[in-house]
């Protein structure tokens, strides 16, 4: 009975541009297909459009900072930040859009602030190893990006800010803008077609200490997004898209660095450039049947200019390419059964120069291939039981074959009018490998002292992952989870800092697959709906790790993440909310044993409707202005201090209203 609801709901979602309906937030990840978020078989967290505007986001980073559990750090050397995920890294955490990945900038990692967020319906959060439905670098979990789909009938938006870092500002104005944002898109559609463009623009100033030096503790930098989407329905569960999009960066570091007798001023620009087409389509047949297929090619390229005392020192250019086509094959219900068959190929190439010539280990472009094939089959086993199994079998040009199974059971083990008790635990195999910067390529910040090296002998990453996870709810008033989770990781890839070179005075390190390492720790989060007009919610996670061979904890994972949030409606049209994350202390060098401090961040947001169409608003970031000891080299507390800002938004036409978009 169970299933035949399951598939029922399923063939009513519009999510072919039909009309809204009334349903509970529906998620992809867990399972590549539809699920509403309480049915999922593997928990999934979602930051859904209603928060990103509530909370006036304007990058994923700014997005995801409330994910109990998830850490966001900076990624060193470079204008941007990366994620750490019940302990792993964000090279081991998989980042998609709609289902398909995104470029890395520096090694595995993707830089989380270049992508912005004006076209997100949702962000889906999976936690644990997920290699068997999305294959390599999904050993720590994935953060699927699901942007909105456009529906019949015309609609727009239009948003503007600027705000003020107050005597940090470059200008050194408190009243001078040290940070705008303009966003602007249209959309419009009938039963057959749909056509959507998009257009953001994030222009950063930059900060610093004393803005009358040379020095920039925040960097400056320019964030564009250009984007447009076109869809045709030409009969009923069929549907062919195209997409495009656009992405410009230009960033600019200002430091110092101490050549005795002086310090000298060093500058360094980058351009990044990264376009993006995906073409695809989708075939919906009798029960819970689909046949879909994506086409993906991205090109990332970037320049990095470097200047010492004005002079140039360096002119490095990179290209990455990656394509991808991905067919995916879901059956009709069959026997309490819903079965999953797929294929993803995969291409990347890798081609960097400096002053004209190749700096990579090899010859030529660096290249690999995969062609992965994976099977999933949903049984259920009566009312009440649900079990997942998956398996991932891939082909790599480079490393050969290897197979990735996960197992995912969810129990109904309450389910009555009032109260509802989920439990799920789940079992799985993580695999990556290591992708071409970390074998190949050279991240050259000398002017910092240092290098790091890419090592073609790297060996692929492997992982098992435990989860086991209830989630209580008592009507729509208060709900409570609990997660523990246990990850055992096999040849870590770290930099290896105890094996520097000394070259002419810059330290050369390398890749290498240096420790097994093991990763647990719970997870605890209850929202609360204390009055009809007053929303509370709280989160706590604790972490351990260990590198197995050394028995030290790993670097930049702190054990203790709490967070805390509010949403008040003191009259309609009217809402204020407030964000609190606090970290304890986290080791930054095992070999020293130095501890970054613990620190504490508040947020504040206030969203004030003047009509239907307009909404005014404004916030604090970091209201208590803690920042960071910046000639302390181990503190990692908030980059930039005290924010103030200022915005309207303006959205009208079909589909405008938030949360109302097609999932």
């Amino acid at each position: 009975m169970k299933l035949n609801l399951i598939a029922l709901s399923l063939l009513a979602l519009p999510a072919l541009g039909q009309a809204d309906t009334e349903l509970d937030t529906v998620v992809v990840s867990a399972t590549r297909s539809e699920r509403s978020q309480a049915d999922a078989p593997v928990k999934t967290e979602v930051v859904t459009r209603q928060e990103i505007e509530r909370t006036h986001a304007r990058t994923l980073t700014q997005a995801l900072e409330n994910i109990p559990g998830l850490q966001l750090r900076e990624i060193h050397g470079k204008s941007g930040y990366e994620l750490s995920l019940q302990g792993l890294n964000s090279d081991q955490v998989l980042v998609l859009i709609d289902g398909l990945p995104i470029s890395a900038s520096t090694g595995s990692t993707v830089n989380l602030s270049q992508y912005l967020v004006g076209e997100i319906e949702r962000i889906e959060v999976i936690k644990g190893a997920a290699s068997a439905q999305y294959g390599s670098s999904a050993m720590g979990g994935v953060i699927n990006v699901i942007t909105r789909r456009t529906q019949p009938g015309l609609r727009g938006n239009l948003d503007l800010s600027v705000g003020s870092y107050g005597e940090q500002n470059d200008a050194g104005r408190a009243l001078a803008p040290g940070r705008s944002s303009g966003r602007a898109q249209l959309a419009a559609g009938n039963a057959n077609w749909r056509l959507a463009a998009q257009a953001e623009v994030l222009d950063d100033q930059g900060f610093a200490l004393d803005p009358a030096g040379w020095s920039r503790q925040g960097d400056a930098m320019r964030r564009e997004q250009y984007g447009a989407r076109l869809d045709w329905l030409p009969a009923a569960g069929l549907q062919f898209w195209l997409d495009g999009s656009r992405y410009l960066e230009n960033d600019t570091q200002r430091y110092q660095t101490y050549a005795p007798p002086k310090y000298i001023p060093q500058q360094k620009q980058e351009e990044i450039t990264r376009d993006r087409w995906v073409a695809g389509g989708e075939w919906r047949f009798a029960g819970h049947g689909r046949l879909s297929g994506n086409w993906l090619h991205e090109q990332y390229d970037t320049r990095s200019v470097a200047q010492a005392n004005g002079a140039l020192t360096g002119d490095r250019r990179a290209r990455q390419t990656l394509q991808q086509a991905s067919l995916q094959l879901d059956l009709p219900a069959w026997y309490s059964q819903l079965w999953q068959v797929g294929i993803d190929l995969r291409r990347d190439t890798l081609a960097q120069l400096n002053n004209g010539y190749s700096e990579l280990q090899r010859s030529g472009m660096a290249e690999r291939e995969s062609h992965e094939l994976y099977l999933q089959n949903d049984v259920f086993l009566g009312d009440w039981l649900e079990l997942v199994a998956g398996l991932r079998a891939q082909h790599d040009s480079d490393f050969g074959g290897h197979a990735a199974p996960k197992l995912a059971l969810k129990a109904d083990l309450l389910n009555t009018a009032e109260q509802r008790l989920v439990g799920r635990a789940s079992w799985g195999q993580g695999y990556r490998v290591p992708n071409l910067k970390e074998r190949y390529y050279l991240f050259d910040h000398s002017a910092l002292g240092y290098m790091v090296l890419g090592n073609p002998a790297l060996q692929p990453e492997r992982s098992n992952s435990y989860q086991l996870g209830l989630d209580w709810h008592w009507g729509t008033t208060l709900a409570v989870q609990a997660n523990a989770f246990y990850n055992q990781i096999r040849d870590l890839i770290q930099v290896d800092q105890d094996q520097a070179t000394v070259v002419q005075g810059v330290a050369q390190y390398r890749y290498e697959n240096l420790a097994n390492a093991r990763t647990a720790g719970l997870e605890l989060a209850t929202q609360w709906q204390a009055l009809p007009t007053l929303a509370l919610n709280a989160a706590y996670t604790y972490t351990h790790t260990r590198d197995e061979q050394t028995g030290q904890a790993l670097t930049r994972r702190p054990e203790h993440i709490a967070r805390f949030g509010l949403d008040w409606t003191p009259r309609t049209g009217s809402t204020l909310s407030w964000r609190t994350q606090w970290q304890s202390r986290e080791l930054v060098s095992s070999a020293s044993q130095a501890y970054s401090p613990a620190w504490s961040k508040s947020d504040l947001s206030f969203n004030q409707q003047l009509g239907r169409d307009l909404t005014a608003y404004a916030g604090i970031s970091n209201l208590f202005n803690a920042q960071r000891d910046f000639s302390d080299a181990n503190d990692f507390g908030p980059l930039a201090g005290r924010f103030v800002y200022l915005g309207a938004r303006y959205q009208w036409g079909a589909g405008s209203t938030p949360g109302k978009e097609t999932p």
